[in-house]
């Protein structure tokens, strides 16, 4: 007979609410995802799956997002202990408890002409999640985030992307083996920068691109901007200087995408 919790005092509730926490995921490289669209997200995208949480009287099954429940175990809960370890209100009453993957840069596939979408530093998960998003929408290569301060399995990382975190190819890696490995593969990197010059429309993104987004609040450090092959900026028309950076991500990915649709070389 299937296990039933009926009390937030299980130790096994205890442990998924600590897995809330960026340090205890790290320290069992484990996370938990909700919502019966990232569960079925993530199992379908290859992570092992270590047990399902449900809750019967919300659950409610999504052809469109199908879930195998016989691939781990799986526990029923009571609406009472389930809302304690649901990070958000109409997550559809499955939480899944979830290995982390390591997101090796080696692991990244080979692509003969990529286009990559590069995190240098990004703090917030929504805007992470976002990103993601966006990258899932253009069909982005893969996304790489160098010295993340949030960490990828954060839950408003998860649920702002809805899912994409687990489907888009991601990295996570220190920016000098980032650099190493931009320029052994020949990649431009077009850094977002307030202070620079070019337009991001002027720039050719049909060649090997990366698109390089900096801190919310302190931008690109110096070595970046040294680094990259130009700098580029989103011309403002209004009385601000700047959008958010998820917005800013978006415009510029989806000008390279109509550059390589077009064949335009600048």
């Amino acid at each position: 007979m299937p296990l039933h919790i009926s009390s937030t005092n299980n130790p096994r509730i205890k442990n998924l609410i600590a897995l809330q926490k960026a340090k205890e995921r790290k320290l069992q490289n484990r996370f938990t995802a909700e919502g019966v669209r990232e569960v079925s997200l993530a199992q379908s995208a290859g992570f092992k799956i270590i047990a399902f949480y449900i809750c019967e009287s919300i659950y409610r099954q999504d052809l469109g997002y199908p879930i195998n429940f016989d691939q781990a175990e799986s526990i029923s809960l009571d609406p009472l202990v389930y809302s304690k370890i649901a990070y958000r209100d109409g997550s559809g009453g499955v939480v899944a408890e979830i290995e982390a993957k390591p997101h090796l840069l080696a692991a990244l596939s080979e692509i003969a002409n990529p286009l990559y979408l590069l995190l240098d530093r990004i703090e917030k998960p929504g805007n992470i999640g976002a990103m993601l998003r966006t990258a899932d929408a253009a069909g982005i290569d893969a996304v790489i985030l160098s010295d993340p301060i949030t960490d990828l399995y954060n839950p408003n990382v998860i649920r702002s992307s809805l899912g994409t975190v687990f489907t888009m190819p991601i990295a996570v890696v220190e920016r000098t083996e980032l650099i190493r490995w931009l320029s052994h593969r020949k990649v431009a990197l077009y850094a977002a920068s307030l202070q620079a010059t070019k337009a991001y429309f002027d720039v050719d993104f049909s060649r090997p691109s990366a698109i390089l987004m900096g801190n919310e609040s302190a931008g690109l450090s110096q070595d970046w901007e040294n680094d990259c092959t130009d700098r580029i900026i989103i011309p403002m028309r209004g009385k601000i200087d700047s959008m958010n950076v998820s917005n800013s991500a978006a415009v510029i990915i989806f000008e390279a995408i109509r550059q390589r649709s077009r064949g335009k070389s600048v």
